[in-house]
């Protein structure tokens, strides 16, 4: 497992108040459940789910990746919640 820093960025961070905790997982997809325990911890009533987060565009030290990408002590993990609007 590696220990990295993720930075939560749009209605992540809007909705929970959250803006970046530390964790250790192996992979991307091993934050979800971390951050939707965390969200839960701050927030009780967040409306913040699985999909949510899912759907969010991950950066790894600037570079954007995939879930699937495997993590390295040290990296700082960006998730942002994609914008729309009209």
């Amino acid at each position: 497992m590696a220990h990295v820093n993720v930075k939560l960025l749009g209605m992540f961070r809007l909705d929970t108040g959250l803006h970046e905790l530390e964790a250790e997982a192996s992979y991307v997809k091993d934050l979800y459940p971390i951050l939707l325990a965390k969200a839960r911890e701050v927030k009780p009533g967040t409306q913040i789910k699985a999909a949510d987060i899912d759907g969010c565009i991950i950066l790894i030290d600037g570079k954007q990746c995939r879930k699937s990408t495997k993590l390295k002590d040290g990296q700082t993990v960006y998730l942002m919640s994609p914008v729309c609007g009209g």
